[in-house]
């Protein structure tokens, strides 16, 4: 039998739409009471689409929501529990577990007895651990009940590849500027919402726009901020200064610990190794916003100064380390600067990948067993016996040639000739490259 208040809600959804408090947040008030009210994710709103049906009810179909923050999953979640007959139950992964999932199982199956379908609603699923979404696969597969799972995390890596295959996944985009746009006008003039009690200026609402960056909810909490501001002090409207005292800061949309995090990195990396300055700094600068540990971004600074200019220009690999060094001592903000200095250096420089390519092919022969034996003029001789075995006796050091190098085989047998390094002929790797190949003519006896 349900605990008395944890299932309730969706009894109550089931039999009647919600009531709107009066006093809730402008983002819930406003939310669509229809799906024809929704706003964005137009590719998932076609006729005959999943979304239309899991709304509708007119197919048991499991779903699972993937999208960045306020963009609608909980939306549905509520459009959902507001239609049809079904038993809807909310559970959040945050404070629910493997007991509370295997009763809304058992509930379940007693109700589709009856005829009644229930509909499971899992808010940040990608927090529930491996056991508890196993405990939800049997119940998924049979139809005991229709799951709706919310995640901003990449369920590809966060949530198991069964109860991923049992689902229909549904990918929710970033709302537009004009999606927004949209919905704080309408919020501005509802009843719902402000009731038309306030009016806002053109630089307001594109300064809310601008500071939304996609996510519905940000863009009315900061409209409702700056309307209480305006209404403490008697005006009517709110003006674009009103709208940025209302809200300091505008909180990046960057999880450390998330999907985002990855996503952001991997877009500094690939604008550096694009030489886009100014795209990297972006994602450098949303990086050092969202308090990310400045440790982390210098160590793909150095990363990258090998892996990406390498010997094109060896002194990035410098500037990185000395980076690294220099935010350790002087710790942030200030360190900010100092990623800055190494990110510019690294993005304006010549790239070259020769340097992992490099190692890759060595690391390739000799994963492969191409490995042989240590030449015996290469082996150590500075102990008593080591030329009684011919250890060392015939090597020839370069020293002794005018030219600082000769012909000797250094490699072993299996790799002997082969060419690993192959410098670019971008930056300072050009002439690298023009020495190391008058160096390989020498030393493997082909120089004229």
């Amino acid at each position: 039998m349900d605990e008395p208040g944890l299932f309730d809600i969706g009894e109550a959804a089931a039999a009647k739409p919600v009531e709107i408090d009066p006093n809730a947040p402008l983002a819930v008030r406003m939310r669509p009471r229809t799906i024809d009210e929704l706003i964005g994710q137009e590719h998932l709103l076609v006729p005959g689409g999943p979304l239309r049906q899991l709304v509708a009810g007119e197919a048991p179909l499991s779903v699972i929501l993937w999208g960045p923050p306020g963009t609608g999953k909980t939306t549905i979640a509520q459009l959902v529990a507001g239609s049809g007959a079904r038993r809807y139950v909310p559970l959040s992964a945050l404070s629910a577990g493997v007991k509370e999932v295997r009763a809304v199982i058992a509930e379940a199956k007693m109700r589709r007895r009856s005829g009644v379908q229930t509909v499971l609603f899992i808010d940040e699923v990608h927090r529930f651990t491996k056991t508890q979404q196993d405990s939800l696969l049997a119940a998924v597969e049979d139809r005991t009940v229709t799951l709706l799972a919310a995640t901003t995390e990449n369920p590809y890596f966060s949530v198991v590849s069964p109860l991923l295959s049992r689902c229909v996944l549904l990918t929710l985009e970033p709302l537009t500027d004009e999606h927004i746009r949209t919905l704080v006008k309408r919020a501005v003039t509802d009843e719902r919402g402000l009731n038309a009690e306030v009016t806002l200026s053109a630089e307001a609402e594109d300064h809310l726009v601008r500071l939304a960056a996609g996510d519905a909810r940000k863009a009315l909490t900061a409209l409702e901020a700056a309307a209480s501001s305006v209404r403490a002090t008697g005006e009517k409207v709110i003006s674009v200064e009103v709208a940025e005292k209302a809200v300091d800061t505008a909180a990046v949309r960057y999880d450390r610990d998330g999907d985002s995090h990855y996503d952001v990195a991997s877009a500094f990396i690939k604008s550096m190794r694009g030489s886009d300055v100014d795209a990297a700094l972006h994602y450098l600068a949303r990086m050092i916003v969202a308090g990310e540990d400045p440790r982390f971004i210098a160590r793909r600074l150095v990363i990258f100064a090998s892996e990406d200019v390498g010997m094109a220009d060896p002194t990035a690999l410098q500037t990185a380390i000395a980076v690294a060094d220099a935010v350790a001592f002087i710790g942030m903000p200030e360190g900010g600067i100092n990623l800055a200095h190494a990110v510019i250096h690294c993005a304006t420089a010549p790239k070259s990948d020769a340097v992992i390519s490099a190692l890759g092919a060595a690391l390739t022969d000799v994963r492969e067993g191409r490995i042989g034996s240590i030449p015996a003029h290469l082996r150590d001789a500075h102990y008593s016996g080591a030329k009684e075995v011919g250890h060392g006796v015939t090597y020839r050091s370069p020293h002794k040639d005018p030219r600082g190098v000769l012909t000797q085989d250094y490699a072993p047998e299996p790799v002997r000739g082969r060419t690993y390094y192959v410098p670019s002929p971008h930056g300072g790797e050009r002439e690298v490259g023009e020495r190391v190949a008058k160096l390989r003519r020498i030393v493997r006896g082909e120089a004229t």
